[in-house]
């Protein structure tokens, strides 16, 4: 059985994206989409279990959103424990991607500043 996992990396710092919430949502052929799973990344910048596995990894369409506006806010607070008041110019970032086998391993890794992101298919 195939699965899926994702990695938020925080080119910024240089380190794993801890605290970014995270969903994965899973499109019909009419074009709808279904929230399927939710959770938070660790200290790791990974999740405690993989997002999709077992009988719910299927082929289809999928997206994962990360609300990466959340993170940098709470990651940019001043001294005084004050959050920036302006809008970040990334909000929440979102990856449709397609599974078209249910025995791979997908890995969505996401390297992420305030400014830009980047993802591939990792191993």
């Amino acid at each position: 059985m195939g699965y899926l996992t994702t990695h938020i990396l925080d080119t910024t710092k240089g380190v794993a994206a801890a605290g970014v919430k995270i969903h994965l949502y899973q499109h019909s052929a009419d074009g709808q989409r279904q929230l399927i799973h939710s959770t938070v990344s660790n200290n790791d910048g990974r999740c405690d279990q993989p997002l999709l596995q077992a009988d719910s990894f299927s082929v289809g369409v999928y997206e994962l959103e990360f609300g990466i506006d959340e993170y940098f806010a709470d990651s940019l607070e001043d001294s005084d424990n004050n959050k920036p008041t302006a809008p970040s110019f990334l909000n929440t970032v979102i990856i449709r991607f397609g599974i078209n086998d249910e025995n791979a391993h997908y890995h969505i890794p996401l390297l992420v500043s305030p400014y830009s992101y980047s993802t591939y298919r990792g191993s």
